[in-house]
């Protein structure tokens, strides 16, 4: 008598990491929904709440409320440690402060750390000690430098809301208060302050890079070098950030309702702040719904790069777009292998690169198309400002043209999806859902098949 076969439930990092960034987003969404966590102590509706908190522990930065006017210093509270939590994973935190009790690392704890950090090394807890440190650090000399400009303003206060806006900012979050002049006006009141943009600026560039090419920077003294992956992320960063700033100055230098109006240096400052705000920070210094169309669909290309791996941002990533542009350059070439900077790449990597790119754009692609269609009765939401909020939801960019805060239900919802599959990245959520991860590996006959 055969018995039945038990069903073994197997419990992948990348599972783990999906259910704890799910975790995160229902307790802020209960937090949130407390009538302490508002203004006018009304509780907030539950779908407002989900996607508040979503959008803060995904590091998006879309909004449905001001964040100043309707959430009360509780509210904000709650959305500054989603933030933070977010930004760098309830994972590494938990990793952290296990280690910080002497705990020991079990083989299980030290892969899912991995994951967490997208990390090669194996020397995870020296790697996640630096990651909470370097990001601890960086947020507070980020937050001593806001007071410098904060604090004479607003007061006491100045001091809540340069930890904020530091915290939001290196995480990538694009959430601030600065509602109480103008709400959803983000730094659109500080356009003329170079100081602020450029602190802003260094906050998010060194969010987006990503750890491990903080720790290989800090590491370049002993070993002499940098790795490829850190050679590949600056010079992706510095090409997107240039490139990102002369088309956006290009475009809309005479428009009157973004740049028109500032003086050159205030073009080029702001042009820079967008190209590297598109990088998954979410915060703008002008009018997002006033650039012109094809200025927006530059920037939904920049914020669908993204950032790093490894790091508080966002999109597909930088490595990915470079694996993909080498590989067609190898293949022109007539090269077997992609190649960059003189060094192979595993052909695992381009796989997975192809995958997270179709994955991506099919989920953008899907999620635009409901949203025109769910709003086809207003006449005030084109193809273009649709793809925009379904890229900056996915890419957790946080910039809004306006279309999240005039979307019924199921757009939101989408939205809210989009967020938290741009945070996990497609690969890791679709491997999470399934079964069994790792099977025997089967030799097959060899197929031909015509390409091109």
């Amino acid at each position: 008598m055969k018995l039945p076969r038990r069903k073994i439930k197997v419990r992948t990092p990348m599972r783990i990491i999906t259910l704890s960034f799910a975790s995160v987003i229902l307790l802020g969404t209960f937090l949130l929904g407390l009538p302490v966590s508002s203004r006018n102590g009304v509780p907030t509706p539950f779908l407002d709440c989900l996607f508040t908190a979503t959008s803060a522990t995904c590091v998006t930065g879309l909004i449905v409320y001001d964040t100043y006017t309707h959430w009360s210093p509780f509210g904000q509270a709650v959305i500054l440690l989603l933030i933070q939590i977010g930004g760098l994973g309830l994972v590494t935190f938990t990793t952290f402060f296990n280690i910080m009790l002497g705990k020991k690392l079990g083989l299980r704890s030290m892969h899912l750390a991995q994951e967490s950090i997208s990390s090669m090394s194996s020397d995870v807890r020296q790697l996640v000690g630096m990651v909470v440190k370097t990001a601890l650090a960086v947020e507070a000399a980020g937050a001593i430098l806001f007071a410098c400009a904060f604090v004479p303003k607003y007061g006491p206060e100045g001091i809540f809301i340069s930890i904020f806006t530091a915290v939001s900012a290196f995480c990538n979050a694009g959430f601030d208060l600065f509602g109480r002049h103008i709400p959803f006006s983000s730094l659109c009141t500080y356009d003329w302050d170079a100081f602020v943009l450029g602190v802003a600026g260094f906050l998010i560039l060194s969010g987006g890079i990503g750890f491990i090419v903080i720790h290989d920077l800090l590491q370049k003294k002993k070993s002499g070098k940098l790795t490829l992956h850190t050679r590949v992320v600056l010079c992706v960063t510095g090409i997107l950030m240039v490139g990102g700033m002369l088309v956006t100055a290009f475009f809309e230098w005479n428009n009157p309702a973004t740049l028109g109006s500032m003086s050159v240096p205030g073009k080029v400052g702001a042009s820079w702040f967008h190209s590297v705000s598109c990088r998954t920070a979410g915060f703008n210094c002008f009018d997002m719904a006033a650039m012109y169309p094809r200025t927006k669909l530059a920037s939904c290309i920049l914020m669908f790069i993204g950032a790093a791996p490894g790091s508080t941002g966002g999109g597909i990533k930088l490595t990915t777009v470079a694996v993909i542009v080498m590989t067609v350059i190898s293949v022109i070439r007539g090269q077997e292998d992609t190649v960059i900077f003189r060094r192979k790449v595993d052909k695992g990597a381009v796989y997975k690169s192809l995958a997270v790119v179709v994955l991506a754009l099919t989920g953008i692609l899907v999620t635009t198309a409901c949203i025109v269609y769910s709003l086809r009765g207003t006449g005030s939401v084109s193809t273009v400002d649709a793809l925009f909020e379904s890229v900056s939801a996915f890419a957790t960019v946080g910039l809004s043209v306006g279309v999240t805060g005039i979307a019924g239900p199921v757009a939101r919802l989408l939205l809210i999806f989009c967020m938290y599959l741009g945070r996990l990245g497609p690969v890791t959520f679709f491997l999470s859902l399934a079964y069994r991860t790792t099977s025997r590996r089967e030799i097959l006959p060899e197929g031909k098949i015509v390409i091109g």
